[in-house]
């Protein structure tokens, strides 16, 4: 026992040296690039890596009574690792992946993407001070809020109009500005929880405000309202219930009503619409979503929604509706620490053109892109890649197409599906299934399905242009070696 630790002692000491590695021809570009920090501490951990096996070998070989022979690895090797520590070290944690799951707006992958003029104009907020709290024809200080506002105020027909940084913001920051320590009236099958545990009963307890919930789960007419109200009422809260439905023998009150009863009342009415749309689902072959006009139109006094949903923006929380209480929420402590900064409202703006200026705003905001996709153009884009992907595959599993229902995603029409296309890939060891899961999310651009029926479902809905496919294809090259490696 003693010969073997010394025999692994000799071998770690035999181990090149951090300078040795360092000025080997194959990490020279990494230091022209980098400098010498991040090299050394990927040779440092990769050593101390390697140290430790030399270790663990000594110690299996001693339980063994056997020596532990010459195991230390060649540089070869040594730099590889080294290459492979410093691509793991520099790769970023946000990273693009193909959206393969079936579901547009998924919220786990970053929701929407941007359009090419937003992310256009993202990049000039970001290389260029902007005039965003300046107003340039009085020079003095301006709102930031008026980068956005007079384009809101077109889309929807609303008097003023706020951003904050997400929904749940515009929804906290209206209760706490118009119902702190007074009750907010809302039916009680809109008692909505989205993703996060966000819940309404929540979010008006912090606001300050006191629950009054009327109706029923599944039926509540206006008379529920009209009972409910008293002194204490401060604001009547209808909220869009984006990530579920109740059928069956239902009852609701339209938004009109509402409105007559909480104004009869003195009370302002609002309603939290989450997802929101600028454009009618229905010319895009979609069913209807309400929109912030209409709610408008139907008498509310605060509308609410998001930027990165439906709206194809970024991650925002938009605030519509009646002037005097708009002003309102902007004098509120809560909206300063809410709100957006120059590369949100970047986007914001370019997204909000996008649909002011088109007359088909499908055609440059990538989501509507997808979300229109008909699923004979998903099938031939099937057929192209299943003898691709098979071919790849080879005795891993079998390749099919098959017909599938895609979901807009993020609480956006949550009972509807869109019809479409999948590269479905049956293993043909039942083990191997998380297997080429993780294999797949390992490629440079992971690729991310979902497990059903025993098998990987690939839809194709989001794999949307010849770039993307393009791409998806091209990198097909390395799925086979990281199979291997993973064995």
């Amino acid at each position: 026992m003693p010969d073997t630790i010394a025999s692994s002692m000799d071998l770690r000491r035999q181990l090149p040296g951090v300078t040795t590695l360092l000025d080997h021809p194959e990490l020279q570009p990494w230091r022209q690039r980098h400098g010498d920090r991040l090299p050394i501490r990927a040779i440092r951990e990769t050593l101390a890596h390697y140290r430790q096996r030399l270790s663990e070998d000594a110690s299996d070989a001693a339980d063994a009574a056997d020596d532990i022979g010459d195991s230390r690895p060649e540089e070869i090797d040594l730099v590889a690792a080294i290459r492979a520590r410093l691509e793991l070290l520099t790769r970023p944690n946000i990273r693009p992946v193909f959206n393969l799951t079936g579901t547009v707006i998924h919220t786990n992958l970053g929701r929407s993407a941007l359009s090419e003029a937003a992310i256009e104009a993202v990049v000039q907020a970001a290389r260029h001070p902007v005039a965003l709290e300046y107003d340039l024809e009085k020079g003095g200080r301006g709102d930031r809020d008026r980068l956005v506002e007079d384009l809101l105020i077109e889309l929807t027909g609303a008097e003023a109009a706020t951003v904050v940084n997400n929904n749940a913001a515009a929804v906290l920051l209206s209760l706490t500005a118009l119902c702190a320590g007074r009750e907010a009236v809302i039916s009680r099958g809109e008692m909505i929880e989205i993703g996060g545990a966000f819940r309404m009963p929540d979010v008006m307890s912090t606001a300050g405000c006191r629950l009054v919930e009327v109706g029923a789960t599944n039926r509540t007419h206006a008379r529920d309202f009209s009972q409910a109200l008293g002194d204490d009422s401060g604001l009547i809260v209808k909220a869009h219930t984006s990530n579920y439905a109740i059928t069956g023998f239902t009852s609701s009150v339209p938004e009109r009503e509402l409105a007559r009863i909480a104004h009869e009342h003195g009370i302002p009415f609002m309603i939290d619409l989450g997802s929101g749309a600028l454009t009618d689902f229905r010319t895009l072959g979609l069913p209807h979503e309400s929109q912030p006009a209409e709610a408008i139109a139907a008498g509310a006094d605060l509308v609410t929604f998001s930027g990165d949903k439906l709206l194809g923006g970024p991650q925002a929380g938009i605030v519509v509706g009646n002037r005097e209480l708009i002003a309102r929420l902007k004098q509120h402590p809560l909206k300063r620490a809410l709100r957006c900064d120059k590369l949100t409202l970047a986007a914001l703006e370019a997204t909000l053109r996008c649909y002011r200026d088109s007359e088909a705003p499908s055609r440059s905001l990538p989501t509507l892109s997808m979300l229109a996709r008909d699923a004979t153009t998903i099938g031939d884009q099937v057929s192209r890649l299943q003898p691709v992907v098979q071919a790849v595959l080879q005795d891993i599993a079998e390749v099919s197409g098959q017909d599938c229902r895609s979901q807009l995603g993020s609480g956006s029409l949550p009972v509807d599906r869109l019809d479409s296309r999948a590269l479905v890939l049956h293993c043909k060891r039942s083990r191997d299934l998380s297997r080429l899961e993780r294999v797949l999310r390992g490629l440079p651009r992971p690729v991310i399905g979902r497990v059903h029926e025993g098998a990987l479902w690939l839809d194709l809905r989001c794999l949307d242009g010849d770039r993307e496919e393009r791409q998806f294809v091209e990198q097909l090259d390395t799925l086979r070696p990281l199979w291997d490696r993973t064995a």
